[in-house]
């Protein structure tokens, strides 16, 4: 029977980082990870290939519509589907070969197969052809990642309603695409085939788009969809779906109150989030029981049951690979006897359309909720010169702070490139800075990142370029 220090159960963001961050640490360490390639979901059917499928789309619309023409460029784009598909499994296959080279790198045991607990320090990991190999363990750390949430009448079926997984390659551009779901994956892949040509209609069961997100930049977000042609149905409940051979008909219904109505569609899209996967891990056997959603609990990565330990998206806080990344490096310095630690404070999210939308720490919503006095400091990306001579002036940067010491609680922008921008702020709010430790920062010029200047200005009042 093989011994591990430590054996990780899932290849993705969390499992990964954990098991080169262990081999780093000199620990004898194996992976599970039944996949052809290792990633999980992020690389392999999420974050990247959505990722190169948004920046291909965002390119062709850009030449497709009035963009170039302002630029001076004059072209008739043609979009050509199976190559833009065939690129985008490149570079998901280059990126996954990547995580390989890191394990025997670092010196990390990838054991294909599917893993499960079978009692205290032990794994059993199942092989394609049905073989078993039992694994021993000093630790085991649970790293499965989520699957998408299913939706009560709407059976997907990966041709004419899809998950995200099956969003990511359909055969043709939709003529009308329904996305079921006003969140993050609803709303970037909607934009990819929004961009390619395809009418889109996003139905969501509350009032707003992104719950959760500061209320004001998540309205911002969503005038600036509709501009791009998106169709919103807010505060509807859907109660079903038939697919036929050529399309799907939704059957919804005003969460309030009211008439159903019908929604013609040629595909429909299934993005009400995810849920933790943990079928067939073997829990039970180490009295380990997930609550009703799920999630098992941890307490610094510790399940309750000695030597087991969890990260991701199979326990609690927000469903991102950042995020399980963290917590994977933190769990595996734990457990080598050093001081992994995680600030839950500060883990930003990011949508990546275009405007992209990027918010760390708290939203004024519940700054108010919680009683805290603290002022607002705003910039326009219309008035950012590098912004407007790129004709990118949609959007703001917003920063929150205390009212008394002036520290930043939170920051929402929306607008160009501020996916990248908002580590600024991240790393400014892990030291504790001031609004004004950023507004007396020089910032180069022309750059889009003067607006994050000028909005920490802008909390005591001094903007200078608005």
């Amino acid at each position: 029977m093989a011994q591990y220090d430590v054996v990780i159960i899932g290849g993705g963001p969390g499992g990964y980082n954990a098991a080169i961050r262990a081999g780093q640490l000199g620990l004898k360490v194996a992976c599970v990870e039944g996949r052809e390639t290792l990633g999980g979901t992020c690389l392999n059917v999420g974050c990247m290939p959505s990722k190169a499928l948004l920046h291909a789309s965002e390119l062709y619309a850009a030449a497709a519509g009035p963009e170039f023409a302002t630029l001076g460029i004059e072209v008739k784009p043609k979009l050509n589907l199976p190559q833009m598909m065939a690129q985008k499994t490149e570079s998901v296959t280059a990126l996954t070969k990547g995580i390989e080279f890191l394990f025997k790198k670092n010196k990390v045991e990838w054991i294909k197969g599917w893993g499960r607990i079978d009692g205290p320090g032990k794994v059993v990991v199942k092989a394609v052809d049905g073989a078993e190999t039992t694994l021993e363990a000093k630790n085991i750390l649970i790293a499965t990642g989520s699957e998408p949430t299913p939706l009560p009448g709407v059976t997907v079926d990966n041709k004419r309603i899809v998950d995200s997984t099956g969003a990511l390659s359909l055969p043709e551009v939709p003529g009308h695409l329904v996305v079921i779901g006003a969140g993050v994956i609803g709303l970037e892949l909607g934009s990819v085939w929004r961009r390619l040509g395809a009418e889109v209609t996003v139905v969501e069961y509350l009032d707003r788009v992104c719950p959760g997100m500061d209320e004001e930049t998540a309205k911002t977000f969503q005038r600036a969809l509709t501009k791009q042609g998106f169709k919103f149905q807010l505060g509807q409940k859907v109660t079903g779906a038939v697919a036929s051979a050529s399309g799907v008909e939704i059957t919804m219904e005003p969460v309030k109150g009211g008439e159903a109505q019908t929604l013609a569609a040629n595909y429909v899209l299934v993005a009400i989030g995810r849920r933790p996967f943990t079928e067939g891990l073997g829990l039970e056997t180490v009295g380990i029981t997930p609550d009703k959603r799920g999630v098992i609990a941890n307490d610094h990565f510790k399940t309750g049951v000695g030597g087991v330990w969890v990260v991701g998206d199979v326990t609690s806080g927000p469903m991102l690979a950042h995020k399980a990344e963290d917590e994977g490096v933190a769990c595996i310095e734990l457990i080598a006897g050093k001081a992994g630690h995680v600030n839950y404070d500060l883990i930003p999210g990011v949508i990546y359309t275009a405007p992209e939308v990027a918010t760390v720490g708290k939203t004024e919503e519940e700054l108010k909720a919680a009683g805290v006095a603290y002022k607002v400091g705003k910039f326009p990306f219309t008035a950012n010169s590098r912004a407007k001579i790129n004709h990118e002036g949609e959007g703001f940067v917003k920063v929150l702070a205390d009212a008394k010491t002036d520290r930043i609680l939170g920051v929402h922008m929306i607008g160009p490139n501020v996916g990248d921008m908002i580590a600024e702020y991240c790393v400014a709010m892990e030291f504790s800075a001031s609004s004004e430790d950023v507004a007396r920062t020089c910032h180069p010029h022309p750059t889009r990142s003067e607006a994050l200047r000028q909005a920490a200005m802008g909390v005591e009042g001094w903007t200078m370029q608005a």
